[in-house]
């Protein structure tokens, strides 16, 4: 897929927007794998969760702005699940 060519200011602002919540989506992963090797043990630290909402939520910005509907179904069940886990964390007292 060939980028594409940003006409104007808000155009390629919503591609930088886009691009950060790619980002923190994807720090997740990073969060993840570092608190594993430091565990010596695969864990899902409470950062995972809050960069996954991040991300999720300016990823599912981003596919309403740009009216994609397989996007937004998507990202709308993720940040779902995301504030399901939290919630589900910060009730069982792990966080603290």
């Amino acid at each position: 897929m060939a980028l594409m060519h940003v006409d104007n200011r808000a155009e390629l602002l919503w591609v930088a927007f886009g691009l950060f919540g790619q980002l923190m989506f994807t720090g997740r992963f990073l969060v993840q794998w570092i608190a594993s090797e430091r565990a010596k043990r695969s864990v899902v630290p409470v950062m995972f969760w809050y960069f996954s909402l991040a991300g999720g939520v300016i990823l599912l910005s981003y596919a309403i702005y740009r009216k994609d509907p397989v996007f937004i179904l998507g990202q709308s069940l993720g940040v779902f699940i995301y504030l399901r886990n939290l919630w589900l964390i910060r009730q069982s007292g792990e966080a603290a």
